[in-house]
């Protein structure tokens, strides 16, 4: 596989609002600086490029015009190109909130849209260099679920009952994973991409936390990886939705423990993958893409809308991307996808991994399953869509996943030995 990345900063000046916790939150410092990082690959046949923003979230029509842009760069389709937004809550207004356009920062979403396509033609003078990958996957205990659910099914929300939080006892992804791409003439680490599931909100913390500037822990992440290894360094958010880091909303000392524990996480699981070729390095480097679409109904909700650039407003289509590297992909969705779903498009996709790519193809708030809105909380509350949407989407990525895997392996060698081959479709069944 050839690779050629570049990472930029995105010019954040303080006194922007803060796309955190509410529509008019002004910046008053900035902490650190807020990044896009690109990664282009090439397998001979295919160019897929990656791209994840230190930012909140993008709304679909915009995040449609980066794709089309950038992929154009490389003779590509927007399917070919996935972003990613970390997150953070203490990047600016970048997605309508609440149904109200007029605090969408459209000068900085600009902004956003030129970089990209000028670091992807940037990238696409390089000389792209020579690699072969590996996945990497640890355990790493710095994150939890924020629902207590009783035994009477209703819902705590613990950063409301802080009290409460030895008892959190929803389902939590614990994975620290990704890819490392090893340059074949030094056989170092050239280029890392880390998943982790936690909202990056370590730092938001009462008073001045919430009204500054920053990447949060997955800036911490990029940095020690960097510093550490000299490698180019990517992180993607996993299905965040109802899970925080330890120590979430304390300010920087939390962004400085998470950030650097999943970061040793990673390199530990890189320490374990390049030591054992056999089971962790593709054999497979075949690229594929496709985006899926899905129509959902909506709920009537009394405090929030469906973005105003949705025509209708019983029902909205929605995206799910799949991104292939050999026998790992990366499904992203369109919006903050709660963990448990998370899960299920992991449990139930054919490759030997899968990454989930946070608030990816749009912003449609949260996405739940169906007892979310049944017992309550934040997150069911806050739900645009009605209680089949979160298996919709679940079932939509499964049959995107199948279907790239069906190009990578058309002969079904992807499997495991002595092992039955996956289901060709879920359609089929």
């Amino acid at each position: 596989m050839k690779i050629a990345y570049s990472e930029k900063i995105i010019p954040t000046e303080i006194g922007v609002s803060i796309g955190g916790y509410g529509p008019y939150d002004i910046t008053v410092e900035k902490l650190d600086e807020l990044y896009l990082t690109m990664l282009v690959m090439d397998d001979g046949n295919k160019k897929i490029i990656l791209i994840s923003y230190d930012l909140l979230g993008i709304d679909a029509n915009w995040l449609n015009d980066i794709r089309s842009g950038v992929a154009a760069v490389f003779g590509g389709s927007p399917a070919d190109c996935m972003i990613s937004c970390s997150h953070t809550h203490t990047g600016p207004q970048t997605r309508e909130y609440c149904g109200l356009p007029d605090v969408l920062n459209v000068e900085y979403l600009n902004t956003v849209k030129k970089l990209s396509i000028d670091t992807a033609k940037e990238i696409a003078a390089k000389e792209f260099i020579e690699t072969e990958i590996y996945f990497y996957s640890q355990n790493c205990d710095k994150n939890r679920n924020r629902r207590y659910i009783g035994p009477e099914n209703r819902c705590s929300f613990l950063p409301f009952r802080r009290d409460m939080e030895p008892m959190s006892n929803g389902v939590c992804d614990k994975e620290m994973g990704g890819l490392c791409f090893i340059n074949k003439a030094t056989q170092q680490p050239e280029y890392i991409i880390g998943n982790f599931a936690a909202h990056p909100l370590a730092g938001h913390c009462p008073g001045i936390g919430g009204h500054r500037i920053s990447a949060d822990y997955p800036g911490i992440f990029r940095n020690y990886i960097k510093s550490e290894t000299g490698a180019g360094c990517m992180f993607i958010s996993g299905a965040a939705g109802d899970v925080v880091p330890h120590g979430h909303e304390t300010g920087v000392e939390a962004i400085r423990q998470v950030g650097t524990a999943i970061a040793c996480a990673a390199i530990e699981g890189i320490l374990i993958a390049t030591r054992d070729a056999e089971s962790f390095k593709l054999k497979n480097e075949t690229l594929q893409s496709t985006s899926e679409f899905v129509t959902c109904r909506t709920r009537p909700h009394k405090n929030k809308q469906i973005p105003s650039f949705y025509p209708a407003k019983d029902k909205i289509e929605l995206e799910l991307q799949v991104v292939s590297i050999g026998d790992v992909c990366f499904i992203g969705v369109p919006g903050e996808l709660v963990v448990e779903l998370g899960l299920e498009m992991k449990w139930h996709s054919p490759f030997r991994k899968t990454f989930i790519a946070y608030c990816s193809t749009g912003y449609v708030s949260y996405l739940c399953h169906g007892n979310a809105l049944v017992s309550g909380g934040y997150e069911g509350g806050a739900q645009l869509l009605d209680s089949h949407g979160g298996l919709k989407l679940v079932n939509t990525a499964v049959e995107g996943a199948y279907k790239v895997y069906e190009k990578t392996f058309p002969d079904q060698s992807g499997w495991p030995e002595n092992h039955h081959p996956p289901l060709v479709a879920l359609k089929n069944i």
